[in-house]
């Protein structure tokens, strides 16, 4: 092979892998996804990119929870503005927690959701309406009563003073 086609060929490879590039953005741009699938629960690998945690789903509600790393963190705070409701759970000193015992109870004392919180957010798609949040860590649980609009915005801050 001489000097002049073996240019041509690496020229020719990384033009196409350029191009596969440039796609590969594009593609990943164009996704309006927030969240990824319910297959994984860690954001590693997640579709969406991002730290963002998996979206679960649980009936017709979705949510999703985490928060304990940096860039989870991060992601959650970013998409806050995008959900009808969001909460955090802090302890002692501000510091997050995980492990929350969640119920949600929408009109006629119906349970609307019941999860665990993954870390220190969790975000939920809910209709409009009027609800009732019971979070449990550890032995003590609080309540708090939340208005969903059809904006987002609707928040529920929890915190305990117990380690």
């Amino acid at each position: 092979m001489n000097t002049r086609t073996s240019k041509k060929t690496v020229l020719a490879a990384a033009l196409a892998a350029m191009s596969l590039g440039l796609t590969a953005g594009a593609f990943a741009q164009a996704s309006d996804t927030v969240g990824g699938t319910t297959t994984d629960m860690t954001s590693a690998g997640n579709q969406n990119g991002g730290g963002m945690p998996q979206i679960q789903h649980q009936g017709d509600i979705a949510y999703v929870s985490g928060g304990v790393g940096s860039d989870e963190s991060t992601a959650l705070k970013q998409a806050e503005h995008q959900w009808p409701l969001a909460m955090r759970f802090t302890g002692p000193g501000a510091d997050y927690l995980a492990d929350v015992h969640v119920r949600i109870v929408g009109p006629h004392d119906a349970d609307v959701l019941k999860a665990d919180a993954l870390g220190p957010y969790m975000l939920v798609k809910l209709p409009p309406g009027r609800y009732t949040v019971h979070a449990q860590y550890k032995d003590q649980a609080q309540t708090r009563q939340v208005q969903v609009t059809k904006s987002p915005g609707a928040r529920a801050d929890f915190h305990w003073n117990t380690e």
